[in-house]
């Protein structure tokens, strides 16, 4: 979990342990938001892979039938070190040719017709099975009273570390990028290097922080096409800020969001003890519609939260978006002070279209149990769980291993 957030069973000790010792460990099966109609242009197939991106899949999807990957439709990205089951689609293919696709890694399981695309969002949510191995002594009852209080309060709706890229630093690369300080985010991208980078990605960062580019360009692998075109453009105007230009807009795009998951980390982590209220000024979300209310007299709308019927947000900050009023507001302008941000600063994004919007602060576990038991492997606790899209599952299990 970030460094900035705390438990919200801090007082209940953990069970240590890991996940994803293996793919099989860690299942996950795609909720859709509507069943297929069984008619149309567009053929529905449900993709089961395991230890590979979803990415990957889509890759060797499109290459077997002889389309681009942008032709593949797909509602939400899924673990690579997992077992997942998720739906996609193609328009126009002949299906006898997608139930010959064969692969070590990814399977077809389920094909089917529909009368449009599927896009990104179109899920209710996943569900998962994840099993913990290497838990402490007497793991079942050290995990049930954490189990408890996350299915009576909420678990904590932070973003995972898988939000801010294998170094953790795609918030710092967004924070450089709304303060419009190319410097610091060629620093971030191209520098720094670390003993956990690839030994080829750790040369080049060298060779950036010692000014020699030719050797940086060099050494960078040709799959990051963004560092090496940033250093070409580099080398070549001396000019930081045309530099960052010559980085793809979708990373930008989604450097950007890990920056403003950083700051709702923050507002959350201030906030965890009454995760399960409202404050006067809060801007509050119904979860059975998804719609957004300012709280304006607490003592009416605390039952509410209580039976979980709606629960208090906090910012995703972009130029439009709300912040709350009060003892509320303050806390989401110290967040973004401490990131030396202020909501005006994402306009300066432009092209970005950093908007805004608010995130519950909390998620419901939908029928979350755990259970001990053991295999060819070893014992192992399973949790078992259905989770909203864009929660993280990782949050739940820290609640329950809390390994620091």
């Amino acid at each position: 979990m970030m460094a900035d957030t705390r438990y919200l069973t801090r007082e209940l000790p953990g069970t240590d342990g890991a996940i994803k010792a293996r793919c099989e460990d860690f299942r996950v099966d795609e909720i859709p938001a509507y069943e297929a109609c069984g008619t149309g242009d567009h053929v529905f197939f449900r993709v089961r892979k395991t230890g590979v991106p979803t990415f990957a899949a889509v890759e060797r999807i499109a290459r077997h039938m002889g389309v681009s990957t942008q032709a593949v439709g797909v509602a939400g990205l899924k673990d690579a070190h997992a077992v997942t089951s998720q739906w996609m689609s193609l328009e126009h293919i002949d299906p006898a040719k997608l139930e010959a696709f064969t692969d070590s890694q990814v399977s077809i399981e389920a094909i089917t017709r529909h009368t449009n695309k599927l896009k990104t969002g179109h899920l209710t949510g996943n569900r998962f099975t994840v099993r913990i191995r290497e838990a402490g002594p007497g793991a079942l009852a050290i995990a049930e009273p954490i189990v408890d209080v996350l299915t009576r309060r909420g678990v904590p709706n932070f973003f995972g570390p898988q939000r801010f890229g294998d170094r953790g630093d795609t918030g710092q690369l967004g924070a450089a990028i709304i303060r419009e300080d190319a410097a610091e985010f060629l620093r971030v991208l191209l520098g720094g290097p670390r003993e956990s980078d690839p030994p080829e990605c750790r040369a080049a960062r060298e060779a950036f922080d010692a000014g020699d580019l030719d050797v940086a360009i060099e050494a960078w692998p040709r799959r990051y096409g963004d560092q090496r075109r940033t250093l070409a453009a580099y080398k070549k105007r001396g000019d930081a800020g045309r530099a960052m230009a010559a980085v793809d807009k979708r990373m930008k795009r989604l450097y950007v969001s890990a920056f403003q998951s950083l700051i709702f980390n923050a507002v959350l982590a201030e906030r965890i003890d009454g995760l399960d209220g409202v404050m006067l000024g809060d801007w509050a979300q119904k979860h059975d519609t998804g719609g957004v209310f300012r709280v304006d007299d607490v003592a009416a709308e605390a039952p509410r939260a209580e039976r979980f019927e709606i629960s208090a947000t906090g910012p995703i900050p972009g130029y439009r978006s709300r912040l709350g009023e009060g003892a509320v507001g303050e806390i989401e302008l110290a967040a973004m002070e401490r990131f030396e941000i202020t909501p005006g600063q994402f306009r300066i994004a432009g092209p970005l279209k950093v908007k805004g919007t608010r995130r519950a602060l909390r998620f419901r576990a939908e029928g979350l149990a755990v259970s001990a038991g053991d295999d060819e492997h070893g014992s192992y606790l399973e949790l078992c769980f259905a989770a909203p899209s864009g929660s993280y599952a990782t949050v739940l299990t820290d609640e329950i291993m809390k390994l620091g």
